[in-house]
C-alpha cells in the first residue's frame, strides 16, 4: 500500500512539474495568441504542440523552438492569421508549414498530413484531420507526442515511456521510415547520442548499414544542416564514445577524418566545445595536410565568412607549425591582421592539437581576451600634407610599407623611419 501511495505521489509530482513547464512556455512566449486564434475559428478547429518542444518539455530541457500542428488545411490557417493581424510567411505551405511570427519570436505550424508517394526525400502528402495518421508518419515515438496548451499530452505510440526508457524506435518499421526519408539516418544518430545510453539495436543496425547508400537522394544543404544540429547539441560528445555513430557518420561526411580527435579532451578542451561553436569544431575534423578541407568547402555550402574562418585555420594548419610560433609578438600580428575571434580560434585549435594540456596556450589565450586591437596611427592625409604626397598608386604603396614597418616593429615606428621610407621611394 506504501508502495503504491509513493508511486500515486511521485506520478502527480511529475504531471505538475510538467505542468508548470508548459504554463511557463505560454507565459514566455506569445504562443496563446495563436491556440486562441486557431480554437476560436470552428467547433472543430485544434491546434497543438509537438515534436522537439514537447520531447524537451518532458526530458526537462531548455525548449528554444515551438512546432505545433493544426487540423486544419494551410490556406485556412493563413486566413485565421490574417484576420488576427499575426504576420506570417508561407515558405513552407507546399509541404503544409507555415511560419508564423509574433515580435521576434517564430512558430512553425504544420497541418495534419499523410504521405501518399515517399521518395527519400520528401513525400507528397495529404492534408487530413486525424491526428493519429499524422503521428503515424512521424519518424520516432519520442517525436510523435503532442500537447495542449496545457500539457495535456497525446501520445499514441508511447513515446513519453520510450523518453524514459532511452529507447529511440522508430515509428513501425525501420526500414520503411528510413527509405520514406533517408536523413533520418542522421536523426537516429542525433537523438541516440542525445537520448540514451543503451547499446544500439542489431536490426536497427543492420537496416541503417543497408540503405545507407540512399543518403545520396538528400541535398547537400539539408545533410550540412543535420550534421549542424549534432554537433552543436549536448549529446555531441558522446560521439567519441559510440564507434557505431562514428562510422555512419563518416560513410556520410567522409571528410570528417579527425573526428576522433574529441576523445579524452581534458577540462578546457571541453570548455571550448560547450560554447557550440560549428564552424571552429567543423575546421578541427576537416583540416589535414591533403585538399580535404578544398573539397569540404566546395561540397558544401557555407557562408563566405563561415569559409573565410575555416581557411584561415587551413592556412596555418595544413602544415606542421612550430609550438614556437605562438608567441605574444607572432600573436600580436595575427590579431591586427584578422581579429579577436580568429586569434581565438587559432589558439583554440593548437590547443585541441595539443596532446597534453598546454598552460603556455591557456595562458596566452587569456592575455588577449582583454585586449584591444592596435590601430596604425598613420594616415594617407597625413603623408599627403607632410610631405607634398598626390593621392594614387605611388602613395599607397608608401603608405602599406610604413604600417609593415610598424607591424615588424612592435607596432612603434618613429619620424624618422617614416621620413626615411619616404625619400628611398622618392629616389
Amino acid at each position: 500500500m506504501k508502495n503504491l501511495i509513493k508511486k500515486l505521489f511521485n506520478s502527480r509530482q511529475k504531471n505538475e512539474l510538467t505542468y508548470i513547464s508548459f504554463e511557463k512556455l505560454k507565459v514566455e512566449s506569445e504562443v496563446v495568441k495563436i491556440f486562441r486564434a486557431i480554437s476560436k475559428y470552428s467547433k472543430n478547429s485544434e491546434i497543438r504542440y509537438v515534436g522537439g518542444c514537447v520531447r524537451k518539455i518532458l526530458n526537462k530541457e531548455k525548449t528554444d523552438d515551438i512546432d505545433l500542428a493544426a487540423n486544419l488545411e494551410p490556406k485556412t490557417v493563413c486566413n485565421i492569421l490574417k484576420k488576427e493581424n499575426i504576420k506570417y510567411f508561407e515558405s513552407g505551405i507546399d509541404h503544409g508549414t507555415i511560419t508564423a511570427k509574433i515580435g521576434n519570436q517564430k512558430f512553425e505550424i504544420t497541418s495534419l498530413r499523410r504521405d501518399l508517394i515517399p521518395d527519400g526525400r520528401h513525400s507528397k502528402v495529404e492534408f487530413c484531420e486525424s491526428w493519429y495518421e499524422d503521428a503515424s508518419r512521424r519518424d520516432f515515438t519520442i517525436n510523435s507526442i503532442y500537447s495542449d496548451i496545457n500539457g495535456n499530452l497525446y501520445d499514441p505510440f508511447n513515446g513519453r515511456q520510450d523518453l524514459k526508457n532511452q529507447s529511440i524506435k522508430f515509428i513501425g518499421d525501420p526500414e520503411k521510415r528510413i527509405q520514406e526519408d533517408y536523413l533520418r539516418i542522421l536523426r537516429y544518430v542525433r537523438f541516440f547520442l542525445n537520448y540514451t545510453k543503451l547499446k544500439h539495436d542489431l536490426e536497427i543496425k543492420k537496416v541503417i548499414k543497408k540503405n545507407i547508400d540512399g543518403i545520396s537522394k538528400i541535398s547537400s544543404e539539408r545533410l550540412i544542416e543535420e550534421l549542424k544540429k549534432i554537433v552543436l547539441s549536448k549529446g555531441f560528445l558522446n560521439l567519441a564514445k559510440d564507434e557505431f555513430s562514428i562510422e555512419i557518420i563518416q560513410l556520410i561526411f567522409p571528410q570528417l577524418k579527425n573526428i576522433r580527435i574529441f576523445k579524452n579532451l581534458d577540462e578546457h578542451s571541453i570548455s571550448i566545445i560547450n560554447k557550440k561553436d560549428f564552424i571552429f569544431l567543423i575546421s578541427i575534423m576537416i583540416i589535414d595536410e591533403t585538399d580535404n578541407t578544398d573539397y569540404f568547402l566546395y561540397k558544401y555550402n557555407l557562408s563566405n565568412e563561415e569559409k573565410k574562418r575555416i581557411k584561415f585555420l587551413h592556412k596555418y594548419f595544413s602544415k606542421p607549425i612550430g609550438s614556437n610560433f605562438f608567441n605574444k609578438d607572432n600573436l600580436w600580428k595575427v590579431y591586427y591582421l584578422n581579429n579577436k575571434n580568429y586569434l581565438e580560434d587559432l589558439i583554440n585549435f593548437k590547443i585541441f592539437k595539443s596532446k597534453n594540456q598546454n598552460t603556455k596556450l591557456i595562458n596566452l589565450k587569456k592575455y588577449f581576451s582583454d585586449k584591444t586591437c592596435p590601430r596604425f596611427p598613420v594616415k594617407a592625409e597625413t603623408l599627403m600634407n607632410n610631405y607634398n604626397l598626390r593621392e594614387g598608386k605611388e602613395l599607397g604603396i608608401k603608405l602599406k610599407e610604413i604600417e609593415n614597418t610598424w607591424l615588424n616593429n612592435n607596432f612603434k615606428i618613429s619620424d624618422d623611419e617614416i621620413k626615411n621610407i619616404v625619400k628611398i621611394k622618392n629616389i
